[in-house]
């Protein structure tokens, strides 16, 4: 492909609607502010067609802009990514929020299939550093960690971030990760080429009968530490109807949704418990799981 041709398909995607990028990455509006949204990323505030994550400090204009700071994709993927999902109708469509689907099996929002997965290359070197990170600042317990740490569930980069890997199936096939920053900064993100609704990481004990959901890795090894009989598994975000959400409850596990105790966590679960009435809402007693944990008795 020349220059030319991909000016031609850039000029094609470049105008798709922001908030239809935001919904097909299954972000979800904040109810007291209807240009703020809390995706993958953090929350992201529109202006038209620019962005600003104010907490990452980046910004931004147009959807491909948005798709490549969403997905961690460079132009050339971001545009194919458009082409796929962002096209054929559901720009003019007129996308609102993944909470606002009236239908209970509509197809779940698409992740980096366009993007070949780059888990972070592992250095044992910083590992103390993410472990004295978890420890100590978000008291999570060692012994609650280093079964993950044996497992290659959890383990630092180069960088010094905490890499919680996200499986599927019994064979525990990685398809992603969730990377959580360790320094003064708060900062999270996703492994590039990161399928969500491929896997998810998880903790927790051999047959069991109940499900917690969260939002983060971290809330859910938090929220382990408070209902070690259950199994909880991290959604990477506020995301209402996960594609294999269904496979879990067919299996007959009984599922609560243990999303943030905040505005957008209690309309993710709002909604996810209009699809699946059978969910049950176990809402944190401070702001999310590892906030129970981190504050004083």
């Amino acid at each position: 492909m020349n220059f030319d041709d991909f000016r031609r398909r850039d000029d094609r995607v470049r105008e798709v609607p922001l908030e239809t990028v935001l919904a097909l990455r299954n972000a979800v509006r904040d109810p007291r502010d209807r240009q703020k949204w809390h995706t993958e990323q953090g929350p992201v505030s529109l202006t038209g067609q620019k962005f600003t994550n104010w907490h990452r400090h980046i910004g931004g204009g147009g959807a491909i802009d948005l798709v490549m700071h969403l997905a961690d994709l460079d132009a050339t993927a971001a545009v194919a990514w458009l082409e796929q999902h962002a096209t054929a109708g559901h720009a003019a469509a007129g996308i609102t929020a993944p909470h606002c689907s009236s239908s209970q099996h509509a197809a779940p929002a698409p992740t980096n299939r366009t993007g070949k997965l780059r888990l972070p290359v592992r250095d044992a070197s910083q590992l103390r550093h993410v472990q004295d990170y978890l420890t100590q600042h978000r008291n999570l317990s060692s012994l609650v960690l280093e079964p993950l740490i044996d497992a290659g569930k959890l383990y630092a980069d180069n960088r010094g971030n905490a890499v919680f890997l996200m499986v599927a199936g019994k064979a525990n096939r990685p398809v992603g990760a969730e990377l959580r920053g360790t320094g003064p900064r708060v900062w999270r993100g996703m492994a590039p080429g990161t399928r969500k609704d491929a896997g998810y990481f998880w903790l927790g004990p051999k047959g069991p009968e109940r499900v917690v959901l969260c939002e983060s890795a971290i809330d859910a090894i938090s929220c382990f530490m408070l209902y070690p009989d259950r199994v909880c598994i991290s959604t990477s975000g506020a995301r209402p109807n996960p594609s294999w959400l269904r496979l879990i409850l067919d299996r007959g596990y009984e599922v609560a949704c243990g999303f943030d105790a905040d505005p957008p966590g209690d309309a993710a679960s709002r909604e996810m418990i209009r699809l699946y009435p059978h969910i049950q809402r176990l809402r944190p007693a401070a702001k999310d799981w590892n906030s129970v944990l981190t504050s004083p008795s």
